[in-house]
């Protein structure tokens, strides 16, 4: 379970309970006491107003005005949220675009200025363009859920992602690549990254890609990545 699934728990049971302990928390979702700390601590910086008395059998509560106040996304959500829309753009099935950027620039005005700074890096990264004709969709498989936060952390501190892939005959590899950028060819998604072990640019379409895993330790250099006729970056103001 990843961070983001993890605080999410948290709060349906602070929401449905009211009140429970940090214990309860801990078996929950399967983590331990520390771990459960510092979600809290993400979530008040998040702006949920959590209180938790001292001791290890304090309480933990959540502030129901909060659960009114805090609607708010991360980053990682709101590069979903632009992806999905530049997806829908792409192949002209976004019948309300312009409610749609209204809507999302709204967004990106409620975030701090330090998460809107990350969320415009992110978004330089990203790429659209037609998917040639002849290449084969017929097998497209599910996103594994973890894979665009993982992008983002390691994007955004220049480390390395790890993770297992399985190419197009079946061939299964463990890769450790410098993430570049995102390239959406729909229904295709690709994660774009320099490979050290090939010393090359590659594609890896993400479907799939498995068990994403940020390794921190050296930061990478952005390099210059050349794409293909009709390849557009997306640009949002």
């Amino acid at each position: 379970m990843n961070s983001r699934t993890r605080q999410d728990a948290i709060i349906r049971n602070l929401r449905r309970s009211g009140a429970t302990t940090i214990e309860t928390l801990r078996k929950e979702v399967g983590t331990s006491r520390s771990t459960i700390l510092r979600d809290l601590s993400a979530l008040r910086d998040e702006g949920y107003m959590i209180i938790a008395e001292q001791g290890r059998g304090g309480g933990v509560y959540l502030d129901p005005s909060s659960v009114q106040t805090t609607a708010k996304l991360s980053v990682p959500e709101v590069f979903a949220l632009i992806i999905g829309i530049s997806s829908m753009r792409a192949v002209g099935s976004l019948p309300f675009a312009g409610l749609a950027d209204s809507g999302l620039t709204k967004i990106e005005k409620s975030l701090p200025p330090d998460k809107l700074r990350d969320l415009r890096r992110l978004l330089d990264c990203l790429y659209v363009g037609p998917l040639a004709p002849q290449v084969d969709v017929s097998d497209v498989g599910e996103i594994d859920i973890g894979l665009l936060t993982a992008f983002e952390r390691a994007f955004l501190e220049r480390w390395s992602l790890k993770f297992d892939y399985v190419d197009a005959k079946g061939a299964r590899s463990q890769r450790c690549v410098e993430p570049q950028a995102m390239l959406i060819l729909l229904p295709l998604w690709y994660l774009v990254a320099w490979d050290p072990s090939r010393d090359d640019v590659r594609h890896f379409r993400v479907d799939r890609i498995s068990q994403p895993d940020v390794i921190e330790g050296p930061t990478f250099r952005l390099r210059r990545i050349v794409f293909d006729a009709g390849v557009q970056p997306i640009r949002y103001a």
